[in-house]
């Protein structure tokens, strides 16, 4: 398995404790791969200190903040794709940094933005 970017649509599963995602998930942990997700993914999704199942899965996960470098290179991949969702964008940056694959539930937006970092990045769909 290759090192992995969490999107929104996964913090998403998991509050609603899919169990799909919840087996791939640990399957990940017990193969020594720590997911990423980027702090500005959590910032879309946390609505609520209730939302138990989503703190859960981000115990299991390395949250990278968001560096004045990262959010150039996030806009800048905006220009290029002529798209406008900055957690997209550094969702694919930060795979491409880290020449990671993204498992999302937004295939076509994540895909139009790898194609601009020309990494060799993957989508797992969720």
């Amino acid at each position: 398995m290759r090192p992995v970017v969490y999107d929104a649509g996964v913090l998403v599963a998991a509050d609603r404790n899919v169990r799909q995602l919840w087996a791939e998930h640990r399957v990940r942990l017990e193969s020594g791969i720590i997911p990423v997700v980027p702090a500005p993914v959590i910032a879309q999704v946390s609505r609520s200190p209730a939302q138990v199942q989503l703190r859960r899965l981000l115990r299991g996960c390395e949250v990278v903040g968001l560096t004045e470098r990262g959010a150039h290179a996030a806009g800048r991949l905006l220009g290029r794709a002529g798209t406008n969702d900055v957690v997209d964008a550094v969702v694919a940056q930060t795979a491409a940094d880290r020449r990671a694959d993204v498992l999302t539930g937004d295939r076509a937006d994540i895909a139009r933005l790898l194609q601009m970092t020309q990494a060799s990045c993957q989508i797992i769909d969720l």
